[in-house]
């Protein structure tokens, strides 16, 4: 690999560990402030994804670390380099928090795979370790895209466009469900 595209994967992936980070700490929260009648299977359904992700954000770091970058997880480094809001939902019911946590899981596989592309030619190594994250990051989705979903497949949040709005109708669909 040459030195430039060593330095091209290193800012990318400080860009995959802030999110990375970011998520662990967004899952954590959501665990906090869950309430309502599905409370303990979204409470325990987290913390093995933050777990996860926790690992995940490790093996970039150590990534950047083998390619000659240095990693920051600083609270300022996440901030700094993000080009997301920050996580907006407080104490509310569980159905609430996975509408948003979609959104959320959306925003980061969809980065992640722009990151699987840009990798494609220039580091085949970090590649393969994307897409492996992507798998869990994918089927953490459907975990709580199991809650939003109708047994047609129809997805409540789908014409979200903000986590407040994602949150709104997942709570809407379910009170309207017997």
């Amino acid at each position: 690999m040459s030195q430039q595209d060593g330095g091209d994967v290193i800012q990318l992936l400080k860009t995959r560990l802030h999110a990375l980070n970011d998520l662990a700490l967004t899952l954590k929260h959501i665990h906090w402030n869950v309430v309502g009648p599905h409370f303990i299977a979204v409470h325990e359904m987290l913390d093995p994804q933050v777990d996860s992700v926790r690992d995940m954000t490790d093996t970039t770091a150590e990534r950047i670390s083998t390619l000659g970058g240095s990693p920051h997880g600083t609270p300022g480094a996440i901030v700094e380099g993000r080009h997301w809001e920050d996580y907006t939902i407080g104490r509310a019911e569980s159905i609430e928090h996975l509408g948003a946590l979609d959104l959320v899981y959306t925003g980061i596989i969809e980065d992640h795979r722009a990151a699987v592309r840009a990798t494609a030619e220039s580091d085949p190594v970090t590649q393969d370790m994307l897409i492996e994250q992507l798998r869990g990051l994918e089927l953490y989705q459907w975990f709580v895209r199991a809650h939003l979903e109708s047994a047609g497949g129809a997805l409540s949040t789908s014409s979200a466009s903000s986590e407040r709005e994602a949150a709104s109708q997942a709570g809407e669909q379910a009170r309207r469900q017997p």
